[in-house]
């Protein structure tokens, strides 16, 4: 597995000159401390052959190996750290063990130690996204073979990324011309510093050749990923601390990493600058420019960061002078390392993180800056991204091709830049999913090809699907905070609906719409009231007025002939055997009228009812006259029905 020094902390750290051979614990811890991650790795080791085991030396050891790459010997020693009895854990410590297991391709058991880290510490933002997205290396593989990719023919033996554009040339950072010179060995990896490159495209459109840039700009310290300005006046580049081309380190030993300004006046840059919220005791690194060219994003460990190193923005204001730097905050930084931001023109940040799920180490993801809070953070998926570190990725939206860097196996060198052409675009519009199961309220049995339409609070449709053959559904919400209402519908069926809210873009899951079947239109001669199962209607003794009873029955048969508009219903209407015939056939007539006027005002056309009154001669049962009866007798004979004539 290759080694790289390109890790946002990796070009900042330049402790430990120290040249004692001491193979000590203590000699081990001050390398180790000192940011001299090689040599504390080579002290350690030794130590361990020597018969030392010691939860400190694990953890250092584990860390050592994982700020530089070198996962698989990290995941050996934090699995040691890890099954050592009672070691103190942090979950740190689990997290950057899933994350070298991802490296190793092992990742169910990622996935095991990511759960546990959400145990652990359950308000990790990290863990709060796997367990959101237990899914994602699905996702990553739906975003995947969007790219074509290819190693360069500039690449050397040594480190060569952060590339960018300069007109029609590339600049990137390199490590290729250090020679063995000691001074000029980087201690974190005994590898060698970097300086800046320019590559000018053959007759073919390929970059073969490259230049250093001039001794103005490359001096005895790192300096590497660079911002131009769309003119190619100015440029930012970031470089290590440092004092009349030396470094200059703070109380730790430590050179941190400063942004620089520099000018092109006459053909050669000048007027090199460090920007005014650099700072001695940590880092700013990474610049990339706006598409308007108002603000510079960044990475940095400045004050108010959320893990190792996370993505600020600083407004540039038209006199030339800075804003106070912003962290551009969640959903984009995590706990773990955010860095390599860069922008393009339509406004989309693509930067390198090991915080978002991913395939491991440093991924590429991608987010739009127009609206941060509803869009997706996407992985870019395979073949940018790897098992391996993939970082400083830029893009030119107009002709679709970009580079960036990885230390992925087959390259020349520790890391390689590689060419890609986009084969397809991203679509980073937030999708909350929405998943469920519609099945028949009687039978259980599933539903299939039903449509479900989710409706937003101003009756707007989002989105529709239709149930597969085992009656369920999966389709995009609406990552907008607020009430939606999802609706089934099925021929032959009632129509069927459930209210949900979506709260941060959470997926919906598991809802369940039961519905029942549709009555179709009956045969000409049915009393309704007795098809539908309700209630009678009912009046009381020598009275025509609607009881509140009777309102709830009418309701009914108007909600059918509603869905059924074809039909005509004959209203007709009785009465009970006391009083003489005469009286009781007016009576019953009362009793009509007054149900087809209120048919009528409920909405119902009054062309599609008529109404009979039929006095006493039909009665339901044997109460006629002179034969004792009950009152509730008496009652089943004063109604109305409603039978269907055409």
């Amino acid at each position: 597995m290759k080694k790289r020094n390109t890790i946002f902390l990796c070009l900042a750290a330049m402790g430990a000159m120290l040249t004692a051979q001491e193979k000590n614990v203590k000699k081990a811890e001050t390398n180790f401390n000192n940011y001299a991650y090689a040599e504390a790795i080579s002290s350690y080791e030794h130590l361990v052959k020597k018969g030392y085991s010691d939860e400190q030396i694990f953890k250092n050891l584990g860390n050592a190996h994982y700020l530089n790459a070198n996962y698989q010997e990290a995941a050996t020693w934090y699995e040691k750290l890890l099954k050592m009895e009672g070691a103190s854990i942090d979950a740190e410590y689990m997290y950057r063990y899933a994350q070298s297991l991802k490296s190793l391709q092992k990742y169910k058991e990622s996935d095991i130690w990511m759960q546990k880290v959400h145990a652990a510490q359950s308000e990790d933002n990290r863990a709060q996204k796997f367990i959101k997205n237990e899914d994602y290396l699905d996702q990553i593989k739906a975003n995947s073979g969007r790219y074509s990719t290819k190693n360069m023919a500039i690449n050397s033996e040594a480190s060569d990324f952060a590339p960018s554009f300069y007109g029609e040339s590339l600049v990137f950072s390199t490590a290729r011309d250090s020679g063995l010179i000691t001074k000029r060995i980087h201690k974190w990896n005994n590898k060698a510093f970097l300086n800046l490159y320019a590559s000018i495209p053959n007759e073919n459109g390929e970059y073969v050749n490259a230049e250093k840039l001039s001794k103005l700009v490359n001096k005895k310290t790192h300096e590497s990923s660079t911002a131009f300005t769309k003119d190619g006046s100015t440029v930012y580049f970031t470089r290590n601390n440092s004092k009349n081309g030396n470094f200059s380190r703070d109380e730790e030993g430590v050179s941190r990493l400063k942004i620089f300004k520099a000018t092109k006046v006459d053909g050669k840059w000048t007027n090199i600058t460090e920007l005014p919220f650099n700072g001695d005791n940590y880092s700013v690194a990474h610049p990339a420019l706006s598409p308007d060219e108002s603000k510079l994003y960044f990475a940095s460990d400045m004050e108010g960061t959320h893990g190792a190193s996370d993505i600020f923005v600083v407004d540039i204001k038209k006199d030339g002078s800075y804003g106070t730097p912003k962290n551009i905050g969640t959903p984009i930084n995590t706990e773990s390392r955010e860095t390599f931001p860069y922008v393009t023109s339509n406004n989309i940040l693509y930067f390198s993180s090991d915080g978002h799920p991913g395939l491991g180490g440093l991924d590429v993801f991608a987010t739009d800056l127009n609206n941060i809070q509803k869009t997706e953070i996407q992985n870019i998926g395979k073949p940018v991204n790897s098992i391996e570190d993939d970082f400083s990725f830029i893009f030119n939206e107009e002709s679709k091709k970009g580079y960036f860097a990885s230390n992925r196996e087959g390259g020349n060198g520790d890391d390689d830049i590689y060419s890609f052409n986009e084969l397809r675009p991203l679509d980073l519009e937030c999708h909350t999913m929405v998943n469920g199961k519609i099945k028949d309220l009687k039978t259980g049995a599933a539903i299939a090809g039903a449509s479900v339409i989710i409706y937003d609070s101003e009756n707007n449709s989002i989105s529709q699907v239709y149930t597969k053959n085992d009656g369920s559904f999966t389709m995009d919400g609406n990552c907008e905070d607020g009430d939606y209402k999802l609706v089934a519908t099925k021929e032959s069926y009632n129509d069927g609906n459930k209210l949900f809210t979506t709260v941060s873009a959470n997926d919906i899951t598991d809802v369940e719409l039961a519905l029942d079947k549709t009555r179709l239109a009956v045969a000409v001669g049915t009393e309704l009231g007795k098809y539908l199962g309700i209630e009678p209607i009912y009046f009381d003794f020598d009275k025509s007025y609607i009881r509140k009873d009777a309102r709830a029955s009418i309701t009914k048969i108007i909600d059918y002939m509603n869905k059924f508009p074809e039909i005509i219903v004959e209203i007709g209407s009785h009465t009970d055997s006391r009083a003489n015939d005469q009286y009781n056939q007016e009576l019953s007539l009362r009793r009509a009228k007054a149900t087809l006027k209120y048919m009528v005002e409920k909405g119902i056309s009054k062309e599609r009812l008529t109404f009979k009154g039929f006095g006493e001669t039909q009665l339901t049962n044997e109460c006629a006259n002179s034969i004792p009866c009950s009152k509730e007798k008496h009652q089943n004979n004063r109604r109305s029905e409603f039978i269907v004539i055409k």
